[in-house]
This record gives structure tokens, C-alpha cells and sequence, in this order.
């Protein structure tokens, strides 16, 4: 039981965040007005992708000092589902700046750059899926990775801030504050993150058991 604690405390805060997101009170805003709910989704969705992200590079530098492929597994688990939590991510902000913005994909540095983002952990994939020789597939693929992750970074978090862009928190942009996040979401908002993160890392663990149970099948040495 004591294994599973943090999976059971994952999905009772998505029940709870999930209620309190489409039925919790929240502050009535110009503009944003009830889609400022998309607070509890759109948003954890990116941090729970980020932080796949960066697992899977530290994991790929792992691989690069050991070359244990075990670690190499957990690298291409975690952007696999990284890759899910980014369309959701996607999804859920199209749908928001569709109401907000009133276009669905404006010409906005932060929506562009997630996009290129998307793509360059995309062509890791297939990097991958176009090497059949396994030591050589893990090793080009965990460099790549080792230098797409601060790529990332820079596309989503130091680019945008540099520019005029819509999106909160970046171009002189104000990101959420007291005046559109009160105490009241504060206390969905910040369980959501967790929860959402939890789930993200307990769906890679258990493609990374597949995994490893695939290759004993398969025979394959480790």
C-alpha cells in the first residue's frame, strides 16, 4: 500500500480539482468571464508536460554516462506522454483563445513556439523509429534530447517575454495575479498542478513496466 499512496493521492485531487473546476465559484472578469475555469486544465496540462520533459533529459544524460538501457526506456516514456499532456495542452489553449482572443491560433510568439516545441519532441520520436540498431538509436536519440529540452525552454519562456505577445506573462503581459486568480481558485489551482503532474508520472511508470515486460518477453538482454 505504501507504493501506491501518491497514485491514490493523484486521482482523488483530479476528482477533486475536476468538481471544483466546473462547479467552484470563481471571479467574474471581463473577457474571460467563466472560461477562466480553463485555469484548473489548460495550465497543468503544460506543467505536467515540462516536467516529463525534464525527467526524460535527465534520464537521457543517464543513459549517456551509463549505458544502462533502462534508462534509456524511461527517457522515451516520459516523452511519449509528454507528447499527450502537450495536445491536451494545446487543445485546451486553442479552445480558450478561440473565446478570449477570437481565433483559436493567433500570430502569438508563445503559441508559435509551443508549436515548434511540439514538433522538434515529435521528430524525436521519429529519430527514434528510423534507427533499427538499438545502442545507436538510444545514444543519437538521448543527445538529441539532452539539447531539445533548453531549445524548449528558450521557445516557450525567454522568446515570448522578449516580444509582444498576448499570452499572460510574457511581452509586458501581466500573468495571473490577485486581480484574476483569488484565493478561492488558488485552492483548486495549485492541488490541480500536483495531481495532474502525479498522474502524468504514474502513466509513464506504467508504460515503462510494459516496456521492460515487452523486452523479457521478447528475450532481450538487459
Amino acid at each position: 500500500m505504501k507504493a501506491y499512496w501518491w497514485k491514490i493521492l493523484g486521482a482523488v485531487i483530479i476528482l477533486y480539482s475536476v468538481i471544483m473546476g466546473f462547479l467552484g465559484p470563481v471571479p467574474k472578469l471581463p473577457i474571460l468571464h467563466e472560461t477562466i475555469r480553463n485555469t484548473y486544465f489548460h495550465i497543468p496540462m503544460w506543467f505536467s508536460m515540462i516536467l516529463l520533459y525534464l525527467v526524460s533529459v535527465i534520464y537521457s544524460i543517464k543513459y549517456l554516462s551509463s549505458g544502462d538501457i533502462k534508462q534509456d526506456v524511461v527517457a522515451v516514456e516520459c516523452v511519449n506522454v509528454g507528447i499527450i499532456f502537450c495536445v491536451f495542452g494545446l487543445v485546451t489553449g486553442m479552445l480558450w483563445a478561440n473565446v478570449t482572443w477570437g481565433e483559436p491560433w493567433p500570430n502569438d510568439p508563445k503559441l508559435n513556439g509551443s508549436a515548434i516545441a511540439s514538433l522538434m519532441y515529435l521528430a524525436y520520436l521519429v529519430l527514434r523509429n528510423a534507427l533499427d540498431e538499438e545502442q545507436k538509436r538510444a545514444k543519437i536519440s538521448a543527445i538529441y534530447n539532452v539539447f531539445a529540452f533548453p531549445v524548449m525552454v528558450v521557445l516557450l519562456f525567454i522568446l515570448p517575454r522578449l516580444t509582444d505577445s498576448l499570452h499572460p506573462g510574457n511581452g509586458g503581459n501581466p500573468a495571473f495575479g490577485s486581480l484574476d486568480m483569488d484565493g478561492r481558485m488558488r485552492m483548486v489551482f495549485y492541488p490541480a498542478v500536483i495531481g495532474w503532474m502525479l498522474i502524468a508520472v504514474w502513466i509513464m511508470t506504467l508504460r515503462y513496466r510494459y516496456r521492460i515486460l515487452e523486452r523479457k518477453h521478447q528475450r532481450l538482454d538487459f
